[in-house]
Formats: structure tokens, C-alpha cells, sequence
């Protein structure tokens, strides 16, 4: 058992609470990780609200992390002490059906098909002042250590920095891979974004890659516009700036709207926009 601290959210509403907890060691097919860098992602904060109903209390939080394996479980093959990994927030088991399906990417042992608030023997190797506390997403990444299953862990260049790749482990492959391998964004095609945060700015970085000739970038934070543009974008509009509907604007700009459209915001009427564009 190794003593750690870690961020333990204790109740919904409440903030987190830096505590020293124990990490229990790894079971058959389990890894324990140093966590040495950790992304913030708002779906953390989402689940402090309590937007999750399926999330259980107390719970460390944190799922875009990297790290280096301490130990490893009885069978565990694709990694080993000393190894720099990510923790995967969708795992990739390579066994059932849509993982073998190349049209899928949503393990059926994902949180999409079944709750982690606890590990797949459904236990969980985190206790606090005696008191067992739940994974999240099988990967908690706001603790000095953790324990994932084996295919939630995905073993990464050695000379990689820490934390920097640390937002592989979610933010970045969301936008970027919104644009490469969902929308697959067609070189010499226009493109809008919705929210600049680091999903948005992920996928600038994606349409740039693919070959898109117009990126317009759309926030209402103007001081996210100069990383845009560093980052790809080729406009960057701010709606409050104008008095019609912003995707009205973005026809305009364009003449008939673009070929692509991202909404990287989560809200309804920023949706509704973005397909209207």
C-alpha cells in the first residue's frame, strides 16, 4: 500500500479537498501509475456539480493524466515498471465487438456501457480516513497514484514529455480527433469553430493539418484569438461583435457557410448555430 496525496471530492457542491489517502497495490491485469502531470478538464467540474448521476461520492477525480508504472498486476504484458503511459478515460479492451469494429471506438467496458466508480472486480484500491473512496473512469488522475486496468493504459514514447502529453489523454484527442477522424475534413475545405478552451484550439490544430484553406474561430473571449491564429486559424469573430446571429455572419463571410462546422462549448444554442452555419 502506498501513501499518497491526492484531491478526494467528498459531496457534490463541495470543493476538493486535498487528502493523504492509500493506494492499494494491483490486482491480476491492473497497473498502478505516479501520476506526474494532470490536465483539468471541465467534465471534472461538471461532476462536482453533479451533472453525472451515475458518479458516486466520495471520488477522485481526473481523467487526462500521464505517468510513469510503479507496479504492475499478476498477467499484465503491455507495460512494465518504469514505462512512461497514459491512462485511458476509454479504454481499449481489443476484444469485443466494437473494439473490432473499425467504425467504433467505445469499448464495451467503457463508461458509455457500464459505470467505473470502481475497478472491473468491482472494488477500488482508494481508501481515506478508512473510508473507501471511487475511481472515475477507471482512472483518477488527481492522486499521486493510481490503478487502472491494463487496457486502460496506453504505454508512450519514453522521451516524451510529461506535461505536455498529459492532455492527450483527453482534451486534445477530442478536438483534434473531431476533425481527422469524425468530421475527416477534406484539404482546401472551410471550417468553423465554437469555443476556443482546449478542445476548440485541438481542433484548429486538426483542420490545419487536414488541409482546410479557411478556419474561422469564434469566442466570445477575444484573448483567446492570438493562440488561435498561432494555432491555424485563418479569422477569428468574437458575436458580440455583431447584432445578428453569428451564423449568419459566417454565411456571409463564406457565401453559402462551410463545409465543417465544431462546437466545442456545450451549450444548446451554440449547437444550434454551429449547424446552421
Amino acid at each position: 500500500v502506498i501513501r499518497c496525496r491526492a484531491a478526494v471530492a467528498w459531496a457534490v457542491g463541495k470543493p476538493l479537498s486535498v487528502e493523504e489517502v492509500e493506494v492499494a497495490p494491483p490486482k491480476a491485469g491492473e497497473v498502478r501509475i505516479k501520476m506526474v502531470a494532470t490536465g483539468i478538464c471541465h467534465t471534472d467540474e461538471h461532476t462536482l456539480k453533479g451533472s453525472f448521476p451515475n458518479v458516486e461520492f466520495p471520488v477522485i477525480l481526473g481523467h487526462e493524466g500521464a505517468g510513469i508504472v510503479e507496479s504492475i498486476g499478476e498477467g499484465v504484458t503491455s507495460v512494465k515498471p518504469g514505462d512512461k503511459v497514459i491512462p485511458l478515460c476509454l479504454p481499449q479492451c481489443g476484444e469485443c465487438s466494437f473494439c473490432l469494429n473499425p467504425e467504433s471506438n467505445f469499448c464495451q467496458k467503457s463508461h458509455i456501457s457500464e459505470p467505473q466508480n470502481l475497478l472491473p472486480d468491482k472494488t477500488t484500491r482508494f481508501t481515506c480516513k478508512g473510508k473507501q473512496v471511487h475511481h472515475f473512469l477507471w482512472v483518477s488522475t488527481f492522486a499521486e497514484y493510481t490503478v487502472v486496468p491494463e487496457y486502460a493504459v496506453a504505454k508512450i514514447d519514453a522521451a516524451a514529455p510529461l506535461d505536455k502529453v498529459c492532455l492527450l489523454g483527453c482534451g486534445f484527442s477530442t478536438g483534434y480527433g473531431a476533425a481527422i477522424n469524425t468530421a475527416k475534413v477534406k484539404p482546401g475545405s472551410t471550417c468553423a469553430i465554437f469555443g476556443l478552451g482546449g478542445v476548440g484550439l485541438s481542433v484548429v490544430m486538426g483542420c490545419k493539418a487536414a488541409g482546410a484553406s479557411r478556419i474561422i474561430a469564434v469566442d466570445i473571449n477575444k484573448d483567446k484569438f492570438a493562440k488561435a491564429k498561432e494555432l491555424g486559424a485563418t479569422n477569428c469573430i468574437n458575436p458580440r461583435d455583431f447584432k445578428k446571429p453569428i451564423q449568419e455572419v459566417i454565411t456571409e463571410m463564406t457565401g453559402q457557410g462551410v463545409d465543417y462546422s465544431f462546437e466545442a462549448i456545450g451549450h444548446a444554442e451554440t449547437l444550434v448555430g454551429g449547424i446552421s452555419a
